[in-house]
């Protein structure tokens, strides 16, 4: 599934389809909303914080190198 995003153009709503899925699917493309992720709500483990520590810990320079 690829996700596209809508966009005003003038009065109307456009969601622009890749040429690519207009030639293979012609006719037959379906387009559904989807929910959008609100990533505010979203919270992080006491239990996620503490691997993340430690790895950091352990890799930290390692993955300073690597970035």
């Amino acid at each position: 599934m690829q996700i596209q995003t809508i966009f005003k153009a003038g009065n109307s709503d456009v969601v622009s389809i890749p040429r690519d899925l207009a030639d293979e699917y012609g006719d037959d493309l379906i387009i559904k909303k989807v929910k959008k992720i609100n990533k505010s709500k979203s919270k992080i483990t006491t239990e996620f914080k503490s691997w993340l520590k430690s790895t950091l810990d352990e890799d930290g320079e390692i993955l300073d190198e690597l970035a």
